[in-house]
């Protein structure tokens, strides 16, 4: 049953990852109106749900074998959904194997020490995931797209030179193989929203009034560097999607059809993490079985 469902999830998934060593151009290679088969919102809600039990099922077994942790790091532009994804995907999981933690600007100590430092804070337990909402991404992004904020980083010039960004990657790519090697599985998802859904979402933003909190003028001006980041995910997908930590590109103009491969993706993780229930040794089965006649005799 379950080598069934597994490569199922493979099959969908599989046109979303960025093959290893493969230069991406995200324009040219993943669409974000890309909805598979599926034609109704109706058919997403029912495979979400099943996704959602599944998840709950794996990860008690992550929970219980306390050997594997999992990482998803999330990225995505504004408005793309990235909180909708995770409040949905996750809302059947047991809340105290799960920890979010959002990446905004650097505070003045996580500026005292290298760009991985408040990463790595952050890593789940063995048994836990954690989930970034942007993560140490951002380092290659939107460092990226504006420069000028190396220079608050307080590196030293050698640090700041041409090739940072190759650095970076290779930097990020050792580092995530460290987490890998030790039992951290980590998993990458960029949800891929089009310019002109964002605009729409923006609009919807402004002119609902539940919505108004959600928005800042500061992302729509980020609209401006628009072909900047596009540049930056290429890059960034190219040089640190790997067979260890690979990235899956979500089609994100859908919002029913991206979580269900959010979904998707992180089942198929937690089903080749293959976690299993410990097996007792039979002195504390035997215990086990003295409290059992205890309690019943109790009742009696």
């Amino acid at each position: 049953m379950v080598d069934k469902r597994d490569a199922q999830l493979a099959a969908f998934i599989e046109p979303l990852r960025v093959p290893p060593g493969k230069k991406i151009v995200l324009s040219r290679d993943f669409d974000p109106r890309y909805k598979a088969d599926l034609l109704s919102k109706k058919d997403g809600v029912e495979l979400l749900a099943k996704g959602v039990q599944l998840l709950a099922e794996y990860q008690e077994r992550l929970a219980a074998q306390d050997t594997y942790g999992l990482l998803v790091c999330l990225q995505a532009l504004d408005a793309a959904g990235k909180d909708g994804a995770i409040r949905h995907v996750m809302s059947g999981v047991n809340p105290q194997g799960v920890s979010v933690h959002s990446f905004k600007a650097p505070s003045t100590e996580e500026l005292d020490h290298d760009y991985l430092w408040r990463a790595a804070r952050n890593l789940p337990a063995r048994g836990d995931i954690a989930i970034f909402n942007r993560s140490h991404y951002e380092e290659v992004l939107v460092v990226r797209v504006h420069p000028q904020i190396l220079e608050s980083q307080r590196l030293p010039k050698s640090a700041r030179g041409k090739d940072v960004w190759k650095r970076r990657y290779r930097e990020i790519n050792d580092w995530e193989r460290y987490l890998t090697d030790n039992g951290f599985v980590v998993v990458k998802i960029f949800l891929n929203l089009s310019k002109e859904e964002q605009r729409k979402r923006f609009l919807a933003r402004v002119d609902e009034a539940d919505k108004n909190w959600k928005f800042s003028a500061s992302d729509a001006r980020e609209r401006k560097y628009w072909d900047d980041y596009q540049v930056a995910y290429s890059e960034m997908l190219s040089h640190t999607s790997t067979a260890n930590a690979p990235w899956y590109v979500v089609p994100a103009d859908t919002k029913w059809f991206a979580r269900i491969c959010v979904m998707a993706i992180l089942a198929h993780t937690l089903i080749g993490i293959d976690p299993q229930f410990p097996v007792l040794p039979d002195a504390a089965k035997a215990e086990l079985a003295n409290v059992r006649v205890e309690l019943e005799a109790e009742g009696s």
